[in-house]
């Protein structure tokens, strides 16, 4: 389970590192400047393949199968690796090939034993990428709206002691494949969500003020170790 991470990077930034534009018709994203503490139903930049192009557009986190009848029905922001191709709030998504990336920072995570918050990245502190799946719904008398989930997988070793699943991490190496500009068959998407190795990422203590979705200062990324606590 992921239900908070971090995405500060602008919209230069974001075309820099995952070579995208944003789509002319997202007009809430020319207003997006990055963000600390993203929790589920934000609208957040997901990058997808458009007419054979990367392209970000803003996406409602949490996403609406399309033959729900009704909003915010579903806990829906994360989806578990092994039940993508078989739940039926997503294997529409999957059937239909709609892969995506959720750009991030670092994501947030709980140790269960002490409720110890933790941020977790990559070891060079660099930019990430998230395999999602998105989808478009269209109610009655409304506009149609798009929306993500976020997919997991079992934890690595860095992760076991703070949590038993983690976002599935795409190696550069695998975004086209993942988005579709590089065709594979469902069972080789498949196999590209697995752990991100825990080698390459790390984990350090932040204030519990991360708790309250309220606060969005840099300070909730900065490292706070007390001197009882341990990794």
């Amino acid at each position: 389970m992921c239900g908070r991470f971090t995405n500060m990077m602008s919209w230069r930034k974001l075309h820099s590192t995952y070579r995208a534009f944003l789509d002319s018709g997202s007009k809430q994203g020319k207003s997006w400047n990055g963000k600390i503490n993203i929790a589920p139903t934000t609208d957040i930049p997901v990058l997808f393949l458009k007419d054979g192009a990367r392209t970000f557009e803003m996406m409602r986190w949490g996403l609406i199968p399309a033959w729900s009848k009704e909003i915010g029905k579903f806990a829906t922001f994360n989806a578990r690796a092994d039940g993508v191709d078989s739940k039926p709030a997503y294997r529409g998504a999957w059937k239909a090939q709609r892969r995506c990336i959720i750009p991030a920072d670092s994501f947030f995570e709980w140790r269960k034993s002490d409720k110890q918050p933790f941020a977790i990245g990559l070891g060079n502190k660099g930019p990430m990428a998230f395999a999602g799946l998105w989808e478009e719904w269209r109610p009655k008398d409304a506009p149609p709206i798009t929306s993500c989930t976020m997919i997991t997988t079992e934890a690595n070793a860095l992760m076991g002691d703070i949590h038993p699943r983690m976002p599935v991490i795409l190696g550069e190496e695998n975004w086209d494949a993942w988005l579709g500009a590089e065709k594979i068959s469902a069972n080789d998407a498949k196999d590209l969500l697995t752990s991100f190795p825990a080698e390459r990422m790390s984990a350090w203590p932040v204030s519990k003020a991360v708790g309250n979705v309220r606060n969005q200062g840099s300070e909730l990324i900065e490292e706070d170790r007390p001197a009882s606590l341990s990794l």
